[in-house]
């Protein structure tokens, strides 16, 4: 006999689960309380939250908009899945009737004419609740479930599933689980400055790269007069876009014109673009060291362009004092525009906007270019004056997340 109906609230807790944090053994805490303050600052924007931790999940309980918050939460780099939930009293009793309703709710807006499949999902890490987890998954759904012209039980992949936990400091019953993006909180393993170009590649590596638990600073690069002031609005919004990841980053835009026309007047043709990014690392190097970023992100691919040789990658890197981190070195474009599409920087990327790259381009440029050469080219500039007059020249922006 099913239970009497009784009016639902919205839920009142976010359940988030995380994944490689817990292999984290000893210096699991750590990651804990740093995923705890990504969350917090995620969601300041829409609610005031209470995050409490315990052991294998962590509980965000919101002042209000509990479903846009999980939602919020489920961009949080360090988290699996995550359930918009009603916190229940540990008593099969207090539980059925938000079961039910819950089933019902869910039933309502089902369109399809065909029963849905359906199953109870229970996890009971509190041994002390005395019905086992197969036991109480039965009983509830003998107690809920309405006529088989509705609802069709299936225990593998059913279209609905009413999870029920049952935890030492709580229990929790829900029916969603959003997918958040996996890896390591931001900001526990460092930081990175990515060399944002305003293409495709750079802002998926440096989404790959806060993956990975690196907080982002971004630099690009600008050639006034020779390109216009779109590309700074465009590396603007890459940078708000990946704000979603890390909610606040620094974006610095470096004058690069008198670099460029000074390799353009005293270096071989050919070698133009493998000069252009020596001096980038340079610049880039200079500005970590100031700023306290431990490595350079580039979105550079092997082999896609000529200055991405083995050859000239060598060269490139070699000019920076710094670990360079190439994400995405074996991807094919393919594989990149998918995860560029997914993360949502793909239809700002592709806005038709040079940049300084596209100054002075050599008309053959060089596929497997020596250090000899590059060395002999920039002993006739004044390499330290050009990087320290770009640094001086820095625009430094504070970007934020927009809701």
């Amino acid at each position: 006999m099913k239970a009497e109906q009784t009016a639902l609230a919205a839920p009142d807790v976010v359940l988030v689960r995380y994944g490689e944090l817990a292999l984290k053994k000893g210096n699991r805490v750590v990651f804990e309380r740093a995923l705890m303050r990504n969350i917090k600052q995620a969601v300041l924007p829409l609610s005031p939250v209470t995050i409490e931790r315990h052991y294998g999940r962590i509980l965000v309980v919101p002042e209000r908009r509990t479903n846009r918050v999980a939602e919020r939460v489920a961009e949080v780099f360090g988290i699996k899945t995550v359930s918009p939930a009603w916190r229940v009293a540990k008593d099969p009793e207090a539980m059925l009737p938000v079961a039910q309703r819950l089933l019902d709710e869910a039933l309502e807006q089902h369109a399809g004419s065909s029963p849905i499949t359906f199953r109870v999902r229970v996890k009971r890490s509190d041994k002390r609740f005395p019905i086992r987890s197969s036991d109480f998954e039965r009983w509830l759904a003998d107690r809920i479930l309405p006529g088989p012209e509705r609802v069709r039980v299936k225990l593998d992949n059913p279209e609905l599933t009413l999870g029920v936990e049952i935890r030492d400091e709580g229990c929790y019953l829900f029916l969603r689980r959003i997918a958040g993006p996996g890896g390591l909180p931001v900001g526990t393993l460092g930081r990175g400055l990515c060399l944002l170009s305003g293409g495709i590649d750079s802002p998926v590596a440096a989404w790959m790269t806060m993956k990975r638990g690196c907080h982002m600073g971004y630099l690009s690069f600008h050639s006034k007069p020779y390109i216009g002031e779109g590309l700074v609005k465009k590396v603007t919004d890459l940078v708000r876009a990946l704000c979603r990841w890390q909610a606040t980053s620094q974006l610095y835009v470096a004058p690069f014109a008198e670099v460029q026309t000074t390799i353009r007047d005293t270096a071989p043709e050919s070698y133009r673009t493998v000069l252009y990014r020596r001096m980038m690392q340079r610049i880039g190097t200079r500005l970590s060291l100031a700023q306290g970023y431990q490595a350079l992100v580039t979105g550079e691919c092997l082999g896609q362009v000529a200055s991405q040789t083995l050859e000239n990658l060598t060269l490139i890197g070699a000019a920076s004092d710094l670990p360079v981190l190439r994400l995405l070195l074996t991807y094919d474009k393919e594989e990149v525009i998918a995860v560029a599409r997914r993360i949502g920087t793909f239809d700002l990327s592709i806005v038709p906007e040079p940049d300084c790259c596209t100054v002075f381009q050599p008309r053959r440029p060089v596929i497997r270019g020596k250090l000899e050469a590059c060395l002999a080219a920039e002993a006739r500039m004044d390499v330290d004056g050009l990087v320290q007059r770009a640094l001086d020249g820095i625009e430094v922006r504070t970007i934020e997340h927009a809701e």
